[in-house]
């Protein structure tokens, strides 16, 4: 199994693809060198398989090697930095 994450900045988003297939996505915006991740979803097809916590790696490591401040907005992304080190990221949690 070949997985790959990218960031496509004209979708908004970070895309998972499994041997070539879109598994799931993280829907982002961006304001003023801070990076808001707003939504996470895998596909029904792809779920068990660990494959949210390789896009939330993946997309977090992305955006924190690119000195972008991540705001997690979206659930998921938070509960993995809160179980998660990212080297080198910066995060602003969001007032509750």
């Amino acid at each position: 199994m070949t997985t790959e994450v990218t960031r496509s900045e004209e979708r908004g988003r970070y895309e998972l693809t499994v041997d070539g297939a879109l598994a799931g996505v993280v829907e982002f915006r961006l304001r003023s060198g801070r990076i808001v991740f707003t939504h996470a979803e895998v596909g029904d097809a792809f779920e068990g398989r660990g494959l949210g916590s390789a896009l939330a790696k993946g997309a977090l490591t992305d955006a924190a090697a690119r000195g972008e401040t991540i705001v997690p907005a979206c659930p998921f992304i938070a509960r993995y930095l809160r179980r998660h080190d990212v080297p080198g990221a910066e995060v602003d949690w969001p007032k509750q």
